[in-house]
């Protein structure tokens, strides 16, 4: 019993340290970093041994050393996956990669004792606390990824409806800027906040060529994608800008239908098997079961 107790506690302890390890904010480094990068056109991913901030310096040491060893262990090109998944999550303020990367220690942390515990049920314990392991490293990293797939799926969604927003400007004499402007205040989504940022980005200095190409790397929508293209060799060859909205606004309101269509086809598929498992057995006992009743009664 007293080991069981002495157990339980550790594994409490654990989770709590852990707890306190992921809602630390980031450091001001890692702030200023973020806000540098959503400025430019890419983030700052280096892995070069540097001094310890203030902040970093008075953090627990529970938290320092979980940073440290995040650090260590993600690769530089997990660091770039896990940027580019934040990008396209809309660089959500409560989890920079920082928190992240301390996310996936604490996540191996609580596998490996949750593991442990279940070791022997299923597999053997050591097994059990390497899968265990790997499922809490990979759990916050899929979270991440989920919300980037929502928010493109968002992006795909509201497209439409701003590149009509976009023709009625231009066609009643907006500037492109000024149309984008006008777009950003007024409707609220994910594609008005992309625009909003590449904005903020042109007032910085930035080229608009360069913003259009940082909006197309931030996301992964191919319309998007097909859109700053057309956008940037207009730019670059002065052809007009209203016709080329025009065409897209109307091929992708085309889309829209087109998917709307394509989800109401996968319905009947995808109810199938719901209907085989929970409604014919059903329809089977009522219309059977009385039948089978009666001949059960006659036989004995």
């Amino acid at each position: 019993m007293t080991v069981l107790a002495a157990a339980a506690f550790a594994a409490v302890l654990a989770v709590a340290l852990g707890a306190t390890a992921v809602t630390i904010p980031a450091s001001r480094r890692a702030q200023m970093l973020r806000i540098l990068a959503t400025f430019g056109g890419s983030r700052i991913s280096d892995l070069r041994p540097r001094r310890p901030t203030f902040t970093e310096v008075a953090r627990p040491p529970v938290v320092r050393f979980l940073q440290l060893v995040g650090d260590i262990i993600t690769p530089s090109f997990s660091r770039q996956r896990l940027t580019r998944r934040l990008d396209q999550a809309g660089n959500p303020p409560a989890w920079p990669l920082d928190r992240v990367i301390r996310a996936r220690m604490v996540g191996a942390v609580l596998g490996a004792i949750f593991g442990y515990y279940l070791g022997g049920i299923l597999v053997s314990t050591p097994l059990s606390v390497i899968l265990g392991t790997v499922i809490g490293v990979v759990v916050p990293e899929l979270l991440v990824h989920n919300a980037a797939v929502k928010r493109q799926r968002d992006i795909e969604r509201t497209l439409p409806d701003v590149l009509d927003a976009l023709v009625i400007g231009v066609e009643a004499g907006l500037g492109l800027d000024a149309a984008l402007t006008h777009v950003a205040a007024m409707l609220r989504g994910p594609m008005p906040d992309e625009i909003n940022r590449m904005l903020h980005e042109m007032r910085l200095g930035v080229a608009r060529t360069q913003a259009l190409r940082a909006l197309s790397a931030r996301t992964s929508v191919r319309d998007l994608k097909r859109l700053v293209t057309a956008l940037v060799q207009a730019g670059e060859l002065g052809i007009s800008i209203s016709g080329i909205l025009r065409e897209h606004a109307a091929d992708q309101r085309s889309r829209r239908r087109q998917r709307a269509e394509e989800q109401a086809q996968k319905v009947a598929v995808k109810l199938l098997f719901p209907v085989l498992i929970c409604l014919f057995p059903v329809i089977f006992i009522v219309v059977l079961g009385p039948a089978v009743l009666s001949a059960l009664r006659d036989f004995t």
